[in-house]
């Protein structure tokens, strides 16, 4: 049986799926896509941030670092919060948190106070895709794992797209404070939806009770899950592959196109855009490539790690002052293949784990990506102002990130390889009917 058939195969006791399903999961990502507005809303708003609160590049930089390292912070606490509490407690929390974060940001008269809610906010951002994850694994059967995990994905893009679309307009429109108030009411709006609606799992699908028994029983769950070669992978991949984009539609994309390239804001918001469309566009297709054939993982990953640090170098090393317009159109829709990418790690960190460890696993998972991409908002920040705003030297730093990841990515893959066999075969045994 080959690994992409293994993936077909409906598990004793997977959950049903199914329009109540589909319902379900909907009103959790629907907070997932309010907070991905929330976070990415800075990227359409850096330079007029630069002017309200008259700050530097390497200050500006610590809004988005500060909210990147809270939300790396919490991932492992909220994956054991989410294997503990179940996903409805987690994402109201959430929700509350974001949305005081994104109101606080409306209001905030000085650099500092903005600073904080923006902490606030990434506290209540951190809290939703791994709840959103294990709350597809509670009521999808195990096969479609892949497919909605990239459909999460492609929903937080969406969200993505109304930052670039929407509240970039609103911005412009009626100013700082109406805008990023009013972004609130949608956080109000999915918190409502999940108190009525979301519940935690089909009826006749409980889980198992687990103890838990203080802080021995984290720490055994945090080792167990690291102790999984499939789990380390997943973070690398997801380090390795999600930042470039990040970086790019969180803070510095907007920056670089317009005071680099010198481009309007107008075309600059055009590619930003195209970055968003290309995810979710490509997201579609590593969702049923992977759904089909579980091998091709890595390649997809590396190889889009490859075409990345392509497109960069070109691009930063094109000859003359500017890069031309189909360059800049080749590298964004190449930056849209980072998200799709980045959630292959989940499908090597998800098999690895028994179902009581998904939410701890992809904590630690899902730190990888956070991690790089708040160095290297940090690092660019940083070079920027030594360097007197040259670009080709602050984003030189992407190349960098990428040649750690990879090397840890090639030292884990036969391991990873050896025990994902492992455990087909140990399935294939355990699911056999043998007649009496």
């Amino acid at each position: 049986m080959s690994a992409s058939s293994a993936a077909s195969v409906s598990l004793p006791g997977d959950p049903p799926g199914g329009r109540r399903a589909m319902a379900v999961w909907g009103v959790g990502v629907s907070v997932y896509f309010v907070a991905v507005i929330f976070r990415t809303s800075l990227g359409v708003a850096g330079l007029d941030a630069a002017d309200r609160f008259h700050v530097n590049a390497s200050a500006l930089s610590t809004f988005s670092i500060l909210q990147l390292l809270v939300y790396a912070g919490m991932q492992i606490p909220v994956g054991l919060l989410v294997d503990r509490l179940g996903t409805k407690k987690v994402l109201s929390l959430g929700a509350v948190l974001f949305t005081a974060g994104q109101l606080g940001f409306a209001f905030s008269p000085s650099y500092g106070t903005a600073l904080a809610s923006r902490g606030l906010l990434g506290c209540g951002d951190a809290m939703t895709f791994i709840a959103v994850l294990r709350l597809g694994s509670r009521w999808f059967p195990a096969r479609r794992g892949p497919m909605v995990a990239q459909s999460a994905g492609l929903i937080g893009m969406a969200g993505n797209l109304v930052s670039t679309l929407v509240l970039a307009r609103l911005l412009h429109g009626i100013g700082w404070t109406a805008a990023f108030a009013g972004s609130a009411f949608a956080g109000a709006v999915v918190l409502v939806l999940v108190l009525l609606f979301l519940k935690d799992h089909p009826q006749g699908h409980e889980p198992e009770p687990f103890p838990h028994k203080g802080g021995a029983y984290v720490r055994r769950q945090i080792a167990a899950s690291w102790r999984e070669p499939g789990t380390r992978l997943g973070l690398w991949v997801h380090f390795t592959t999600q930042f470039p984009a990040m970086v790019f539609l969180l803070l510095w994309g907007l920056p670089f196109l317009v005071e680099a390239q010198g481009l309007s804001r107008a075309t600059a918001g055009e590619l930003l855009t195209l970055v968003v469309l290309s995810n979710m566009m490509i997201g579609l297709v590593y969702g049923q490539v992977v759904a089909r054939h579980h091998e091709a993982r890595l390649p997809l990953a590396l190889g889009t790690v490859g075409a990345t640090a392509l497109m960069w170098a070109v691009t930063l090393t094109y000859p003359g002052e500017r890069a031309p317009m189909w360059l800049l159109v080749t590298l964004c829709t190449v930056l849209g293949a980072c998200g799709p990418a980045s959630m292959l790690g989940f499908d090597f960190a998800r098999p690895a784990n028994p179902p009581e460890r998904q939410g701890t696993a992809s904590g630690i998972t899902n730190m990888g990506g956070f991690v790089a991409s708040m160095t290297t908002l940090f690092a660019v920040g940083v070079l920027l102002d030594a360097t007197g705003n040259d670009y080709s030297v602050a984003f030189s730093v992407v190349f960098v990130l990428q040649a750690l990841g990879v090397s840890q990515i090639l030292r884990l893959r036969k391991r990873v390889a050896r025990r994902e066999r492992e455990r087909l075969v140990a399935s294939r045994v355990e699911t056999v009917h043998v007649p009496a």
